[in-house]
């Protein structure tokens, strides 16, 4: 199922959000506050996920997607990019049976083939495992690119079907990474940056967004209901007017 642009319909807005998509900022900064080494923040940061996934559950969000390791992390040390690759692969293996005992679909967006066949193997059959559950659905974006994903769109349309003057926004999106979720509701970014970093750049048209100072190894069901109840304090126009909503309420 192919969900529609935000750009073109006007999607209906639910007091909880149904997709909440998050940037976990400040693993290593944890750490260094702590006079321990980055990797230590990464693993705490591997506790917050699981935190936050059963959050999501208890509270009925539908969709999760976490950015994991953006297409511009390689450039980060390769000691630290293999330790994040090595996490990955451990957290596949403690984590993917519960999720699946839990309903939960897993599903890993991004450019795959530069991990290793290993690491590839491991998410296909994680990604198999849970394909038939229908509680939350779990993203998790991996070498992923917001321009990445347009470009792989596109590339992928044209060949499919070429020689067309022109294309819209419909026939493009079924070929973007995630069509097969709603755009997000609420981002959110911990640790204090108010940056999208090439996130999901086509999904996040009308999305609310929501910066916090909090480091992700602290960020907590606490935090995440703080995110909930701004995003809830907004009024989601999608271009109308603020008059247009209250008359849409009273016809209702």
């Amino acid at each position: 199922m192919t969900h529609p642009s935000s750009t073109l319909t006007i999607p209906s807005a639910s007091a909880m959000p149904r997709h909440v998509a998050i940037i976990m900022d400040g693993n290593g900064r944890w750490a260094t506050k702590r006079f321990l080494p980055r990797v230590a923040g990464h693993g705490k940061g591997v506790e917050s996920v699981r935190d936050i996934v059963e959050a999501c559950v208890e509270r009925g969000i539908e969709y999760l997607t976490l950015f994991a390791f953006s297409s511009e992390n390689w450039r980060r040390p390769a000691e630290e990019v293999s330790l994040l690759m090595r996490l990955f692969m451990t957290a596949l293996e403690r984590e993917v049976s519960k999720m699946h005992a839990n309903g939960i679909r897993l599903r890993v967006v991004g450019d795959l083939s530069r991990f290793d066949e290993k690491l590839r193997r491991m998410i296909a059959t994680a990604e198999r495992r849970t394909a038939g559950n229908t509680g939350l659905t779990l993203t998790i974006c991996a070498n992923y690119g917001g321009r990445w994903d347009i470009m792989q769109a596109v590339n992928r349309l044209v060949q499919e079907k070429p020689g067309a003057a022109s294309y819209t926004e419909e026939e493009l999106g079924p070929y973007l990474a995630m069509a097969y979720a709603p755009e997000p509701d609420l981002f959110i970014r911990t640790g204090g940056e108010e940056r999208i970093s090439n996130f999901l750049l086509w999904q996040l048209a009308y999305t609310e967004l929501y910066f916090t100072d909090t480091f992700w190894p602290d960020f907590d069901a606490t935090a995440l209901d703080q995110a909930i109840l701004s995003y809830q304090q907004r009024e989601r126009r999608f271009g109308r007017t603020s008059e247009q909503i209250v008359e849409q309420k009273k016809a209702s």
